[in-house]
């Protein structure tokens, strides 16, 4: 399984809603995708990290690092060539960060969500 299906899959499997990959290896010469989600609690924010990084390492990807765990409405996981974004409603409505990179093409992530 490729990482970013990896990703999504761990998301979805935890209720994450809104989940959006955004292609940004035209902009970004460290990452190659964003991949942001929304979760409604922080207990649910922190059982779709753990998924992500249990299934990540099921598959033998390597989470390098992880900000934003105690109490945060924005949970950020480094994973190398995607950043993953798990965020609280209000602070995703805050972030915006679809809008502030509106620019860069969304990948179809439809298969993963079955």
């Amino acid at each position: 399984m490729e990482k970013l299906e990896c990703i999504v899959r761990a998301m979805n499997d935890k209720l994450a809603t809104n989940i959006v990959a955004i292609d940004m290896r035209e902009t970004s010469p460290l990452f190659d995708y964003f991949v942001l989600c929304t979760g409604s609690n922080q207990r649910l924010l922190n059982a779709i990290k753990d998924n992500v990084e249990e299934q990540c390492e099921l598959n033998g990807y390597e989470v390098k690092a992880i900000e934003g765990l105690r109490n945060s409405q924005w949970i950020l996981m480094d994973l190398g060539d995607i950043v993953v974004h798990i965020f609280e409603g209000e602070a995703r409505d805050n972030y915006n960060l679809e809008k502030l990179w509106g620019d860069m093409p969304r990948v179809d992530i439809s298969e993963y969500l079955k």
